[in-house]
């Protein structure tokens, strides 16, 4: 009977201290919950950078620091009983005014990171894409190896602070790819235009020709008749491209310059000289693209105007004059050459 009683008093024990631990951890629980979801202390929105590899006490620590939470412990337990231990995502996060540590931490383990916009204009050449990379102060890491000519696809892109120079441009190169395939897929049957790589060449002289949306299936259609002449394309485009590519002291973001910095226009022994890209002392197509076309130079390429334009030049206004017979033509470049006159001359009396 004693015994009886003794184990009785002990498991009557252990059934307190079960249900004490119980009450304590649903407590705890409340008093943790109550914590983490209390407002913080900051007063305005505030920018906090996640640096890749960085552990959560490390995380916790550097946001004690700057004085975006209270407690670096708080924090861990938060990330323990919400985000179950996981990884907190690299990014520089905006953190809101008053925000609490479990918005934090639901917050950096979703990965809800700041995007900041890269813009590659339309027509950039690869050049011009590699110092955009360079001069980020976003971007981190080397600088990757320079791809080929008209291999990216210039847009915006939204990119988190942290990502790599060699990430952002292998992403460029896979929405070029991308978008050629399905632009290929859906284009007019034209035996003149036999692989995508040429494709591609004849999209970067019509971006590199015009800068009028609706003028590029014109352009297109330009350059299509011409080679089914066949005659040379004799675009001033391919001009600028050789002697930049040659003589680089010439240029500046793919523009002729002078001496001063200035823009200036072709000069006649540039006209002549044979770079191997200048199509008028060529054949055909340059030997690769001048420039990264965009998506919509490539589908002009792809479904060009029905035209029988062989020529086009400047009308004044910043689009152009399309003509298909030399008479035409000349009466075109001689109503520019009066506009252009008239302008010299009106910069001058000012």
């Amino acid at each position: 009977m004693t015994r009886q009683r003794a184990r009785g008093g002990f498991l009557s024990l252990l059934l307190w201290l079960a249900v004490g631990a119980g009450a304590l951890a649903i407590f705890a629980f409340a008093y943790f919950s109550s914590a983490i979801g209390k407002p913080g202390a900051i007063a305005e929105d505030t920018t906090f950078v996640v640096e890749r590899g960085a552990t959560g006490a490390s995380i916790a620590a550097d946001l004690e620091r700057q004085g975006l939470i209270n407690d670096a412990l708080l924090f861990r337990i938060a990330n323990r009983l919400y985000a179950g231990g996981a990884s907190l995502q690299a990014g520089e996060y905006l953190i809101p005014a008053r925000a609490s540590v479990r918005q934090i931490v639901d917050m950096m383990a979703s990965g809800e990171a700041l995007q900041h916009a890269i813009t590659f204009p339309e027509g950039v050449t690869i050049a011009g894409v590699m110092r955009i990379l360079e001069e980020s102060d976003v971007l981190t890491g080397d600088m990757p190896e320079a791809p080929p000519e008209g291999s990216i696809l210039p847009e915006t892109y939204h990119v988190q602070r942290g990502m790599t120079r060699a990430a952002l441009l292998q992403q460029m190169r896979e929405a070029h790819d991308a978008a050629l395939a399905e632009i290929w897929q859906r284009r007019q049957t034209n035996p003149l235009i036999r692989t995508p790589e040429e494709l591609v060449t004849l999209a970067s002289i019509v971006e590199r020709e015009t800068g009028v949306a609706a003028e590029r299936p014109l352009v297109a259609a330009v350059i299509v008749n011409r080679l089914r002449r066949p005659m040379r394309l004799e675009m001033d485009s391919t001009i600028i491209y050789g002697v930049c590519k040659r003589f680089p002291d010439r240029c500046n973001d793919g523009r002729l310059v002078n001496a001063q910095g200035e823009r200036r226009t072709i000069r006649q022994s540039e006209i002549e000289l044979n770079t191997g890209y200048n199509t008028y002392r060529i054949d055909g197509l340059p030997p690769t693209p001048i420039a990264n076309p965009g998506r919509a130079a490539m589908e002009a390429v792809a479904n060009p105007a029905q035209s029988t334009a062989l020529f086009f030049v400047a009308d004044g206004t910043g689009g152009h004059i399309f003509t298909s017979s030399y008479a035409e033509h000349n009466a075109a470049v001689a109503r520019w050459r009066t506009i252009e006159a008239q302008r010299l001359a009106q910069e001058r009396a000012n």
